[in-house]
């Protein structure tokens, strides 16, 4: 777990379509959970962690990062942890009481063939979990992180009309209803980035603002 340092920053005052006065309605200050899973340091998706992450701190807000591949998360679910009753091992629970204690989730990752990579699905499969994130009752699922918001930030080198990534994609819906609309989070904003091999430099450094932008009115 690393809590982020304040970093300087210039900030750009434009609003992405979608969002804008967003702020209005934010609390005076949240605590925010931005998790990061890519291997490597050099990516789109590392610049996107600390774009945001520098907005947060800059507007106030208490930040959580973990960068799932630099701390060597363990993604295989054991057996031992399957039930609701089962208690998890001290680097999870920690997990968990971040998850119920934000008020912001940021998840940002690459699309690899169509699925986040399987680090961050074990890191799901650990963390949201029954009694945590969501519970059984007579009449159904319920979710248990109602009133809590999320942002999903993805990344691909297929241009979105050759893959299917763009707004409303599979993977999309997968972020929006079957985890967090499950759990009780209907508050839920996905981007994805592309192409990123074909991008200048110049159009990273635009998306870049833009995730700030995101950020800032979320």
């Amino acid at each position: 777990m690393i809590l982020w340092p304040m970093i300087e920053h210039r900030i750009d005052r434009r609003d992405p379509i979608g969002i804008r006065n967003r702020n209005r309605f934010a609390p005076e200050t949240m605590k925010v959970l931005v998790i990061l899973s890519h291997p490597r340091l050099d990516c789109f998706c590392h610049k996107i962690a600390e774009a945001a992450i520098v907005e947060f701190r800059e507007a106030g807000h208490e930040v959580v990062f973990h960068d799932l591949y630099a701390e060597n998360f363990d993604a295989i679910l054991p057996h031992s942890e399957v039930l609701k009753s089962a208690k998890p091992d001290a680097a999870i629970e920690q997990h968990c009481r971040e998850l119920v204690d934000a008020d912001l989730y940021v998840i940002v990752h690459p699309i690899w063939w169509a699925m986040p990579p399987a680090m961050l699905k074990g890191w799901v499969d650990r963390v949201f979990r029954p009694g945590i994130a969501y519970e059984f009752s007579p009449q159904g699922a319920v979710g248990k992180l109602k009133g809590k918001r999320a942002i999903v930030f993805t990344t691909s080198n297929s241009p979105p009309e050759e893959d299917g990534n763009g707004s409303g994609s599979p993977l999309e819906e997968l972020w929006k209803r079957s985890i967090f609309g499950f759990c009780g989070v209907d508050d839920f904003y996905c981007r994805n980035f592309a192409s990123i091999v074909l991008s200048t430099q110049e159009q990273r450094d635009e998306w870049v603002r833009e995730v700030r932008t995101i950020a800032r009115n979320r």
